[in-house]
């Protein structure tokens, strides 16, 4: 079921619109790149909301929500948002660290003694802005499908595997760091597993019903859940597919305990967009824990990554979210530094045979969705790359 709309446009951010301001969203610009993502993207479904001033300015669809019967997408459906769950997992962090539960800089040993080589010089902050040094384990060969034969392997019964975060962890114990921690930047799923460890520790509760009693819960989120190892999705959704030589395989149940905290996540365009709005307004986090949230390390100058929150910059400004990508589907949410305005997206990638395409259309998304609308003149917005194809298990982004 959708959200209602008293959750979904309740206003969350400090921005009000003054009296008299209009939404701005140029609705048929908006229809227009989503059609894109389908008829040249190579993509079978696109989902994507603007909010503005606290409400929904727009919302549409492309494509179809299942190949086997033709059935539209639904604007409102859900969808698996893979690494933007780390988002809501690091909030759930700076909560406790304002609660004084758990410091930023205390180490991985303190909390979690002998669980990592080399422990006792690594620290929560590290692991939330990915400067650990900690080897991803989803560049494990067990989690890799690069050709037909192992994703078929994948898809007959590697994508029902049932993992403890233990299990992942020793998977990355495997191989050497990247880096001495604090050394450098190198994204790692591992991170945000060994996160929701502490924080099972800490609790006595899991990663998921941390964040669904401190964050879906209190926004009225009722289109968001944090699955262990269902694999289902719940209500309306769009199926996610690889494309085959004997034609489409279906992957849309798999185990998400694969991507655990780090992306086992499922959401709606309407609950991410007033989830970064609540985030960054100040809802959920107070001025110092926010701030710390924003303190990037990680790639480039237009961009870089915070504690589990990137920065995005767009022909419209600067913007703050994260992107995701799981089998069969890839998310963006972001939102404008100023509150005004939340831009979410998903889309169900099928056809990857012409990069450019996928490119050039998913960039037109992401940055029309930005400026809702026709986004202005200017050079080319600094957003996650739109080529990249997740591994059929777990995470990508």
């Amino acid at each position: 079921m959708a959200p209602t709309a008293g959750a979904t446009d309740a206003p969350a951010a400090p921005y009000r619109a003054a009296a008299g301001e209009a939404r701005k969203a140029d609705r048929a610009a908006l229809d227009a790149v989503v059609r894109a993502m389908v008829r040249e993207g190579g993509t079978t479904a696109t989902l994507a909301r603007v909010r503005e001033n606290g409400s929904t300015a727009w919302k549409g669809a492309a494509g179809v929500a299942d190949l086997a019967t033709g059935a539209p997408a639904d604007p409102d459906g859900r969808f698996r948002i893979g690494s933007v769950t780390k988002t809501f997992v690091a909030t759930v962090v700076l909560q406790l660290v304002a609660e004084h539960r758990l410091g930023l800089d205390d180490s991985v040993e303190s909390r979690l003694p002998g669980v990592v080589p080399n422990g006792t010089a690594i620290t929560v902050r590290q692991l939330l802005n990915h400067t650990s040094g900690i080897h991803d384990y989803t560049e494990d060969p067990a989690f890799d499908a690069s050709d037909e034969a192992t994703l078929r392997q994948w898809l007959a019964g590697g994508r029902w595997t049932s993992y403890r975060p233990q299990q992942l962890v020793d998977i990355a114990n495997k191989y050497p760091p990247y880096f001495a921690p604090g050394q450098g930047w190198h994204y790692s799923n591992t991170n945000y597993v060994l996160v929701s460890m502490i924080i099972e520790r800490l609790t006595g509760r899991s990663w998921a019903q941390e964040v669904n009693g401190r964050i879906i819960r209190p926004l009225g989120l009722t289109g968001t859940s944090m699955p262990i190892d269902s694999p289902f999705i719940p209500g309306a959704h769009a199926h996610g597919y690889y494309k085959l030589p004997t034609g489409p395989a279906d992957v849309t149940l798999l185990n998400p305990s694969m991507a655990s905290a780090s992306g086992a996540g499922i959401s709606t365009t309407a609950d991410l967009t007033r989830f970064i709005s609540a985030l960054l307004g100040g809802q959920l986090l107070g001025p110092a824990e926010l701030a710390e949230m924003k303190r990037t390390s990680g790639p480039g100058e237009a961009t870089g990554y915070g504690l589990g929150l990137q920065r995005m910059t767009t022909p419209c400004g600067e913007f703050w979210g994260h992107d995701g990508g799981i089998p069969g589907y890839n998310t963006l949410m972001i939102g404008e530094v100023t509150g005004k305005r939340q831009f979410a997206t998903s889309i169900n990638r099928y056809d990857l045979s012409d990069p450019a395409a996928m490119e050039r259309t998913s960039t037109d998304l992401y940055a029309t969705g930005a400026c809702g609308g026709r986004p202005p003149a200017s050079p080319a917005p600094a957003l996650p790359s739109a080529t990249a194809t997740p591994r059929p298990a777990g995470p990508l982004t």
